[in-house]
């Protein structure tokens, strides 16, 4: 409140007009340095690509807007001096770690003063981590000056104006291919409106190249410039870059597609990935060839959602109806993920129940239960009829900077499995060292009880606490496959779009928790409608944020859901690199909502066709959905000016009929 009530004055006189936009940046040559060590590869030989195609598309572009993270808990922070000149802060963040080093640093203290915990994070979606920082800081700077604790929230509207969110982009390209739909050869200049600070931006040009890879370019190069504006600054956000990347890959492929007036499902087929191309576009990532299942996902899912069969019901339905139209479409995934060195601690105490710290941070994808069941998993097996269960005498309790270093952060899809593996060592570590002690008393006492096992093993100094430190191999980079058919209908008068039906499969390895992934998977793909729909980032011409609550942000409800919503996991097989071969769900799914944009793309085209004249067949075809496509936008897109001209006409021969 007091924040409000302060007045501040500046002179903006001798300024530069600001910078508000990717064309403002361009024009004025306005961009962040992106490092050569994480610029990413090009891919062939792009000349000679062009030279093959038959047909080229030049200088088409796509525009996607910006997405508010929009978690349930807004940014917040407590800081509490202590004793020594020190100070704990409890703080809502991904990157707890960080977060205790740019305190130290705010503060002139040495990084020990500072202690950071996080028990949990009410939503985050990658708007708890470095946006999250100057919140905590600013409250233990407050609390460390005035020697009393200090709390700090954001309101809703202060956090949407102040935090960002997901990075506009502005792309344009040129694209080559055969008159059979194989395109040879993809150029793109990709803009990326970073906002006033560099924040994490120069880690979403790799992302974006990475998902657009996913189809066979033949040749693929791209140049890319991080814009600076004057805007708020952009963060990562769920499936950073990978979402607009994926997106981008399937604007490409409708627009050959309406340019030879082929289908657009033959397009995508002709342009998916062997296994040889699939290496030479993402190398080691791809694994074994066994391990590449998205073909087998893509014809499962065409034969159990009756795609063709729906496909003629589609077309059926918009040859009987005038005023709404039907679209079904179906698009590809490859998204890849890394997991990252994580810290792991379990110590059993002196009653037999047991406590676990990680360095992740639960925020809300269901990593205390995974870590649950592998503790509990493991140390069971000191039981060898599998009798022993642990659950209920298990705590993970909440990340402390002070307690486990190296922490790392939360985010990447690949925090739940990467820190169950740091758990199933520490575990394995206590199992080593009680199953010798286990063995003795058994020979001397018979079947023994857990409680008897950890009493005997505290009496004889055993060493009933052990931390483990997992590294991947190798930088274990691995790729994760799926695939999605969503049906819509659209209203032509309002622009109203109603989701229908979505078949999803995705490739989750072996599971650790089927009914955790399931919930990732069903709200990433919820998320993902709201950016491709629904969740218009608006600025006004001084580049404030306009859309700064419900009433003019608007997120997925219940009624935006899907009316029929069919979730598949796919148990691919074992894999001996990988936690029990689980595979990463948290990110992935979401860029499967874009089969929702390209339905709605599909039904906007047959109400153009509906009411086009002749001489007007291929605008029909051809046109730019951005994201989102938000119901003014797809009104307009339906051709309302040629609907009311449609009403005109019929109005002008009923009444020479009647004459």
């Amino acid at each position: 409140m007091a924040a409000k009530q302060a007045n501040v004055q500046y002179s903006n006189e001798d300024l530069e007009p600001p910078i508000l936009s990717i064309e403002d940046a361009i024009a004025r040559s306005s961009f962040f340095d992106l490092p050569p060590a994480i610029y990413p590869k090009q891919i062939g030989d792009l000349t000679k690509g062009m030279d093959e195609a038959d047909h080229k598309i030049l200088s088409a572009e796509v525009k996607l807007g910006s997405q508010h993270y929009f978690y349930m808990e807004t940014q917040t922070a407590l800081a509490i001096p202590d004793e020594d000149n020190c100070i704990v802060v409890y703080c809502s963040t991904q990157l707890p770690e960080q977060t205790q080093g740019v305190i130290a640093k705010c503060l002139g203290v040495p990084e020990h003063n500072v202690r950071v915990i996080t028990r949990r994070v009410g939503g985050g979606f990658g708007g708890k981590a470095l946006r999250a920082v100057p919140i905590a800081a600013a409250c233990a700077l407050a609390a460390f000056t005035l020697h009393r604790p200090v709390r700090m929230y954001l309101d809703r509207k202060t956090d949407m104006i102040m935090i960002g969110g997901r990075h506009p982009m502005k792309i344009n390209y040129s694209v080559g291919f055969k008159s059979d739909g194989k395109i040879t050869a993809l150029h793109i200049d990709l803009f990326i409106n970073a906002g006033m600070t560099i924040d994490l931006s120069p880690l979403i040009p790799s992302a974006v190249i990475t998902a657009l890879e996913k189809y066979n370019w033949g040749a693929l190069s791209f140049n890319i410039k991080l814009c600076k504006t004057n805007l708020t600054s952009k963060s990562a956000m769920r499936a950073p870059g990978d979402v607009q990347g994926s997106y981008i890959a399937e604007a490409i492929i409708e627009h050959v597609a309406a340019f030879l007036s082929m289908d657009t499902d033959s397009v995508r087929r002709k342009n998916l990935h062997t296994y040889e191309s699939l290496r030479s576009f993402y190398g080691p990532s791809s694994g074994d060839a066994s391990e590449y299942t998205l073909p087998g996902i893509v014809d499962e899912l065409a034969s159990t959602a009756s795609y063709l069969q729906r496909l003629g019901m589609v077309q059926y339905f918009n040859n009987c109806n005038k005023w709404k139209k039907r679209g079904i479409s179906w698009v590809p995934i490859i998204y890849r993920v890394t997991p990252r060195p994580t810290p792991g601690k379990v110590s059993i105490l002196n009653d037999g129940s047991v406590v676990v710290e990680v360095g992740g941070v639960e925020i809300g994808q269901g990593l205390w239960t995974k870590v649950k069941q592998m503790v509990a998993f493991v140390l069971g097996q000191l039981w060898d009829d599998a009798s022993l269960n642990l659950l209920d005498k298990l705590r993970i309790i909440q990340v402390d900077s002070l307690s486990l270093i190296q922490a790392g952060f939360t985010g990447g899809s690949t925090t739940s499995e990467s820190n169950c593996e740091a758990a199933r060592l520490a575990s394995s570590i206590l199992v080593s060292r009680l199953k010798p002690l286990k063995q003795s008393l058994e020979e001397q006492m018979g079947s023994i009880s857990w409680e008897t096992l950890i009493s005997q093993a505290t009496m004889q100094a055993v060493n009933l606490s052990a931390s483990a430190f997992w590294v991947p191999e190798n930088k274990l980079d691995y790729l994760n496959y799926g695939a999605a058919i969503s049906e819509v209908e659209v209203d032509i008068l309002t622009g109203a779009t109603t989701i229908l039906r979505t078949d999803l499969t995705y490739d989750c390895g072996q599971s650790l928790n089927p009914a955790v992934d399931l919930g990732q998977i069903e709200g990433a793909f919820v998320q993902g409608i709201g950016f491709f729909l629904y969740e218009e980032h608006v600025e006004n011409s001084d580049g404030l944020v306009v859309s700064d609550g419900t009433w003019t942000y608007k997120i997925p409800t219940v009624d935006t859901i899907p009316k029929q919503f069919n979730v598949k996991l796919m148990k691919s097989g074992h894999h001996e690199k990988r936690l029990l071969s689980s595979k990463a769900s948290g990110e992935p799914p979401l860029l499967l909502a874009s089969s929702v944009h390209c339905a709605v793309r599909e039904a906007i085209r047959a109400a153009r066709a509906e009411f086009s004249s002749n001489d007007d067949k291929h605008s029909t075809s051809t046109f730019q959905l951005d994201v989102p496509a938000t119901m003014p936008v797809v009104k307009e897109l339906c051709g309302l000016n040629t609907v009311e001209k449609y009403l005109e006409t019929l109005a002008s021969s009923q009444g020479k009929v009647e004459a």
